[in-house]
Parts: structure tokens; C-alpha cells; sequence
């Protein structure tokens, strides 16, 4: 069938499996949003909510273009300000005005170091994007409770 001949998103064994792959990792492309859900929630594409050909009319950009933008930005910001402290994939929901943004986090460092960043990261965020973001973290002591299986 056409859904074995996919090679996209899907990890090669290794003759000793010495692979680790997190839960995100190991779920088949064709499995997502059965097994497993999407990394961005937004309701920008639900009828009726925004009119495509108002937004057009007036010269303005398509909403779900202006969301996908603005979630890579957000993850590269992210990235960037808690360089290497992310383990798992980063979740952002929207919900009405306010963005939620989801992930599990490395415990390298302080407490006192953490919340400043979530402070930071938050009050950066809220000030571009021009609405309240909430950082909602987990910390995970060892990085090795987030391999799921070995390949």
C-alpha cells in the first residue's frame, strides 16, 4: 500500500537499537491526530470566525499564515532563550486572546534562574505579540525519562 512506501518523519532501526526516541519520536506520521495530537492549537481556521474574503478586501493577511508565523517565531525565540533546556517538542495553544505555550524542561539550572526566564520569555512574548502568553513547564530531572523506546 501507499502508506508503507512513506519515508518521511519515520526513524531508521539500528542494528543494535541504540536509537533513543521520545513518545513524539516513535508515533508514525500517518498517527497523528489519532494517537498523537498537534504541536499548535489555534481556532483561526474555524468557519465563520474570520471571513476570507473580508480580510482580502481590506488587504490583509490571511490569519492562518499570521499563526504559523508567529508559532515558528515562537519556537526559535524559545529555542534560543532556553538553549538546550527544552527535551520534549513545544506546545503552544490559543485559546480566545492568550497564547499557551507547553514543554518539559531539563533541571540544569536553578530555581531562581528558571523562573526569571519564564518571566522574561513571557513578558518578551506579550509584548510583540500583543497579547498574554503563559509559559506552562514541567522539569524533568533526568533526560533520560523521556526516551520512550530504542530503535
Amino acid at each position: 500500500s501507499t502508506l508503507n512506501k512513506i519515508v518521511a518523519g519515520r526513524y531508521k532501526v539500528t542494528v543494535d537499537r541504540s536509537n533513543p526516541l521520545t513518545y513524539e519520536m516513535a508515533m508514525k506520521p500517518e498517527k497523528i491526530g489519532t494517537h498523537k495530537s498537534f504541536n499548535s492549537f489555534n481556532t483561526g481556521q474555524l468557519e465563520g470566525s474570520f471571513s476570507y474574503k473580508k480580510l482580502q478586501d481590506k488587504g490583509g493577511v490571511l490569519l492562518s499564515h499570521k499563526l504559523f508565523m508567529e508559532d515558528m517565531f515562537i519556537r526559535r525565540f524559545l529555542k534560543g532563550t532556553w538553549s538546550e533546556l527544552f527535551l520534549s517538542e513545544i506546545i503552544i495553544k490559543r485559546q480566545h486572546n492568550t497564547v499557551r505555550i507547553a514543554g518539559i524542561i531539563n533541571k540544569k539550572l536553578t530555581a531562581r534562574k528558571i523562573y526569571f526566564l519564564i518571566g522574561y520569555t513571557e513578558e518578551m512574548l506579550s509584548q510583540w505579540l500583543k497579547c498574554p502568553v503563559k509559559l506552562e513547564l514541567q522539569v524533568a530531572d533526568d533526560p533520560m525519562q523521556m526516551i520512550y523506546k530504542y530503535i
